[in-house]
């Protein structure tokens, strides 16, 4: 049974067809709060002869219906990302909004050109780039912590197949990368993971949602807690996930049988869950934040 539970009106977001830079898909957003409103930072496709993906800007009162606005806020503007911006990740630090996100800088679908780049703002309509921040790493999935930890930032990303931690003193010059979680065979997440949306601090420990990818190339979310002090450490990690791929939108699309999240927000103890489906469109998943934590404290 899955522990988080669809919103009724779901897929939230699909693409506009009339609209050219994002006719063909609009998926895996990443969000925060932002004076009281749900803002939304999502990946839009427009012709597929492309695939340079950009960055749409939606905003919602109620977490369910957003208003998008009518242009990209954020597209390929440098050597490092000419080919696409794609999956942002977005914490608030400082007063500022730090968004990581996938820079492409090559066409081939090898692997190669990955990188994760860093940009920032305050509105969301004026963004600074601070460049590649992962520079010799073939890298994706950076989520940057909401807080210092013991005076350091910290952040979860992706090197094949695994999760790793890493710290900065500026944001932008990283070190003490290491593996903290590896898939595990036999599971719904054997072949690789990756971090999801930034972690929540709780009492218990830091709360991230993470993908899994199977052998039969299935995605999935689940959960796993991490020591508050020295978030390296694995505290604890459910067999079973939380989401995975069963409704329509979300077997089929362009890339099938996908669940995938770059962002979540948290409103009356109620924790928000927004993941593209199928690489195509955007779903809600909802959990009481309780819920949550007590399930990662199975595992």
């Amino acid at each position: 049974m899955e522990l988080l539970r669809r919103h009724p009106e779901n897929p939230i977001l699909t693409p506009r067809a009339d609209v050219p830079w994002e006719k063909e898909a609009v998926f895996n957003p990443g969000v925060t709060v932002h004076q009281g409103k749900i803002y939304m930072l999502y990946r839009a496709i427009g012709e597929y002869e492309v695939y340079a993906s950009s960055l749409g800007l939606a905003i919602s009162e109620d977490g369910v219906h957003f208003q998008r606005f009518p242009e990209p806020v954020f597209s390929p503007a440098e050597p490092y990302d000419r080919y696409g911006c794609e999956d942002p990740r977005i914490t608030r630090l400082d007063g500022r909004f730090y968004i990581t996100y996938t820079a492409l800088s090559q066409r081939a679908f090898s692997g190669r050109g990955n990188r994760v780049a860093l940009a920032s703002t305050e509105d969301f309509r004026e963004f600074k780039r601070h460049g590649v921040i992962l520079p010799d790493l073939d890298d994706k999935d950076t989520v940057i912590f909401p807080e210092k930890v013991r005076g350091r930032y910290v952040m979860y990303h992706r090197v094949p197949p695994d999760i790793w931690i890493a710290y900065s003193d500026d944001l932008v010059n990283w070190y003490g990368h290491r593996r903290i979680m590896f898939p595990r065979s036999g599971l719904w997440d054997s072949q690789k993971i990756g971090a999801g949306a930034p972690p929540i601090r709780t009492d218990a420990g830091w709360l991230l949602v993470y993908h899994g990818v199977d052998k039969n190339r299935v995605y999935r979310l689940g959960v796993a807690l991490f020591d508050l002090d020295d978030p390296s450490q694995l505290i604890s990690r459910p067999l079973e996930p939380i989401l995975e791929p069963r409704e329509r939108y979300e077997k089929e699309g362009d890339v099938p049988n996908v669940v995938f999240t770059c962002g979540l927000a948290e409103a009356d103890e109620k924790i928000f869950v927004y993941y593209g489906g199928g690489d195509k469109v955007i779903g809600l998943a909802t959990v009481e934040r309780k819920e949550l934590l007590d399930f990662a404290l199975r595992g």
